[in-house]
């Protein structure tokens, strides 16, 4: 495969696959259009070599024949890969740009001509050359060996099994501008395939630190209750687990209470599930605005939540719910329903020494019962 400006795919957020992996109709347009592209890039780089060759053919050295035979073939070739793809045959395989088969097909050409040709063989050395080096750029290392176990065996059979001297036109003023003109086509050539490179390697960084992004977001999400933006139960039972470690280890005090929106069933069947709701995340969000950076805070299931409060003893906690709880029963409830209130009844408890997730959870959950039958709205601390 030969080309001076190529396109080669990278993966687009919007390249999915059916149920079954089948690539849908966007994609397969997609990867039509990148290998047309690819395809006119070839063509192009064929016609600079046919450019080269009239130069050649005006000195004296080739024919005009020649060079619109060589002009023809590499056409001739990308017309028929053109139209493989166009029939979507190329999709039938993993490596839709079949860049085996169309790097044998362009070096295949390249050592036809030097062979019919050798007097201008260098042309043809420089197509192989830059035939090598556009389909490395999307080969695969077991492809990449497959195109220079061919090459390097062409290679052999021209230097070392013909005696045709491979020439290098200097004899005169023409036939070196032709020479100084191809070697500078393929320099520019060459550059442009390095800042292509460099141009995809920069893509597909930024586009590894948005994947980085999407997927720390998607850890994000896998931890957040999506009602409340509060950390759902399986989050904050390990962050529980973390803390009560944390506090044995270092031998730092750690209070954990259990919170519970007094009378919420009656709220949702008075006002709705969708005003529910939202009162949930309104306390949520009150919550999350008068705690500390250091505490944690997420849904323990419906409309119970739990608090843990590192570093904080008991006494300190049950300050920190009461000013929650007073907070809670000051808010505007009927901005969300008109003759709407809320309060919320907790129970408080500190880590012991010998203390489990489940057993400082238990003290906690009686001491929230107990805030109920004192009629709730009320913190009691055990």
């Amino acid at each position: 495969m030969r080309g001076a400006t190529p396109a080669i795919e990278t993966s687009h957020a919007g390249e999915t696959e059916g149920a079954e992996g089948i690539l849908t109709s966007a994609v397969l347009a997609r990867r039509a259009k990148q290998r047309r592209q690819i395809q006119i890039n070839i063509g192009l780089s064929y016609l600079l070599d046919v450019i080269v060759l009239l130069v050649y053919a005006y000195a004296g050295v080739t024919s005009v024949a020649l060079a619109a035979t060589f002009g023809a073939c590499g056409l001739l070739s990308v017309a028929l890969f053109i139209a493989l793809s166009e029939a979507h045959i190329n999709d039938r395989f993993e490596d839709h740009y079949l860049i085996v088969f169309q790097s044998t097909v362009s070096v295949g050409i390249a050592f036809a001509f030097i062979l019919a040709a050798p007097q201008v063989g260098i042309v043809f050395i420089c197509a192989i050359f830059m035939t090598f080096t556009f389909s490395s750029l999307r080969s695969t290392p077991r492809q990449s060996a497959i195109g220079w176990t061919i090459t390097t065996a062409g290679l052999a059979a021209v230097f070392l099994l013909t005696d045709k001297p491979i020439g290098m036109p200097d004899d005169s003023v023409i036939e070196r501008l032709g020479t100084m003109l191809q070697f500078s086509l393929l320099l520019g050539r060459t550059m442009v395939l390095g800042l292509f490179s460099a141009g995809l390697r920069t893509s597909l960084y930024k586009r590894g630190v948005q994947l980085k992004e999407a997927y720390k977001r998607i850890e994000e999400l896998a931890e957040l209750d999506e009602l409340t933006g509060s950390f759902n139960r399986r989050s904050i039972m390990r962050m529980l687990d973390d803390e009560i470690s944390r506090a044995l280890r270092s031998k730092q005090p750690c209070s954990v209470a259990l919170i519970d929106l007094d009378w919420f069933k009656r709220i949702n069947d008075r006002f709705g599930h969708p005003t529910g709701d939202e009162v949930l995340r309104t306390f949520a969000i009150t919550v999350f605005a008068n705690i500390r950076s250091i505490d944690r805070f997420g849904r323990y299931g419906g409309e119970e939540f739990l608090l843990i409060l590192p570093e904080t003893e008991e006494g300190a906690a049950e300050r920190t719910l009461n000013r929650l709880r007073t907070i809670v029963a000051d808010l505007d409830w009927s901005a969300i329903s008109s003759g709407m209130s809320v309060t919320i009844s907790a129970g408080v408890t500190k880590l012991l020494p010998d203390d489990a997730p489940d057993t400082i959870l238990a003290r906690a959950d009686g001491a929230l019962y107990r805030a109920k039958d004192l009629g709730r709205n009320k913190v009691v601390q055990v």
